[in-house]
């Protein structure tokens, strides 16, 4: 069988922009549609049950990376690790505290996952979500604590925990990003950037590959040989962009804040609403 270059290319690009946009605050969805009108959905390229079959992989490559990069944590709230009756002993971050932010969320996103999809997945509302989450962001940053209170992930309190968890159903509209609501609370209540961010990365884990998961059960028989090969590259270019992403936004977040890329977010409602509307 031989192998398409042309979509192995496309797919490396593709998972480039998954990689690069699904933690950082930006909004993948407001990307993803970019690219949906560019390939995914060409008459000549994918059909829609392939094509979001492949965006399911390549999720799952960005998921991979964060596990890389916090595998430490991971092992140490498993209860996995040698030392970890010592570490739990302290105050460290603990499984039942992202479960608590996961809770908010995870019920609504359950209850009203149908009429998300059937209702709020077009260009004209992730433009909505994408420029008031900007908004959100840049009040998170005037009215965030100037010294924050928590500067540690294993400072947040349950308390914290479900509040930030709250504040991420704003996410549910398409475009809003999970990471741009979650980090905004938790500044907003308290902690630094860093600490905020490195909360919502491991939040990110568990719901994406349960959500994920399910729906590779759902779309197994997509997986011919023809398309595997694309799969694979589109999975392995998300995997290795997002683990330099990760690192690097997570280098840069306390340094640069939020601003930035809500004024990035900005303009690109502005580019999608000049092209797509």
């Amino acid at each position: 069988m031989a192998v398409d270059f042309i979509m192995i290319l496309k797919a490396i690009i593709l998972g480039l922009v998954e990689g690069l946009t699904e933690f950082a605050p930006v909004s993948s969805t407001g990307h993803m549609i970019i690219v949906d009108d560019m390939w995914l959905h060409s008459k000549d390229f994918l059909s829609q049950s392939t094509a979001n079959t492949f965006k399911v992989v390549i999720q799952l490559g960005s998921i991979l990376a964060v596990v890389i990069v916090f595998k430490d944590r991971f092992i140490q709230m498993l209860g996995l690790g040698r030392n970890t009756s010592e570490a739990n002993a302290g105050s460290r971050l603990k499984l039942t505290q992202v479960i608590v932010g996961l809770i908010p969320a995870g019920i609504l996103g359950v209850l009203f996952d149908d009429y998300i999809d059937e209702n709020l997945f077009s260009t004209k509302t992730v433009l909505i979500g994408l420029v008031i989450g900007a908004i959100f962001m840049i009040l998170a940053d005037i009215f965030g604590a100037k010294k924050p209170k928590v500067d540690s992930v294993d400072q947040i309190t349950y308390k914290q925990a479900f509040s930030i968890g709250l504040i991420q159903c704003f996410s549910l509209w398409p475009g809003f990003s999970r990471s741009g609501s979650t980090i905004s609370g938790g500044v907003l209540l308290g902690l630094s950037h860093r600490a905020a961010a490195d909360f919502t990365f491991i939040m990110a884990v568990p719901i994406m590959a349960g959500a994920s998961f399910i729906s590779l059960l759902k779309n197994w028989q997509y997986f011919t040989m023809d398309a595997l090969p694309f799969f694979i590259a589109g999975f392995i270019s998300a995997f290795v962009f997002a683990l330099l992403s990760i690192r690097f936004f997570l280098k840069l977040i306390n340094k640069i804040k939020l601003v930035p890329f809500a004024i990035y977010r900005i303009v690109l409602a502005i580019i999608i609403y000049i092209v797509y509307i």
